[in-house]
């Protein structure tokens, strides 16, 4: 799945992944951002899905307002990068 240059290029500017040269990777922020997320969710049998955490997380670093369209595509791309390195 590839993502969109310009969400990843968002989320770059807002602290949460970076290009290391070879691939998109996390930062420190989302990182914790993800920890908190799941473990908010350690209990829902639905966490196994990869895209609740990180719309969980999402919503906690861009609150509840944020358009449904806009997160939507935050979640696609974070999830993208998160499978990614979860495959090395």
């Amino acid at each position: 799945m590839r993502s969109d240059p310009v969400v990843l290029a968002r989320l770059a500017s807002d602290g949460l992944v970076h290009h290391d040269g070879i691939r998109w990777t996390t930062t420190r922020r989302w990182q914790g951002a993800m920890a908190r997320a799941a473990s908010a969710l350690v209990d829902d049998p639905r966490a196994f899905d990869l895209r609740l955490p990180v719309a969980h997380a999402l919503v906690e670093l861009y609150g509840a307002d944020a358009p449904d369209d806009e997160l939507a595509g935050l979640v696609e791309a974070m999830a993208a990068v998160e499978a990614g390195l979860l495959e090395g």
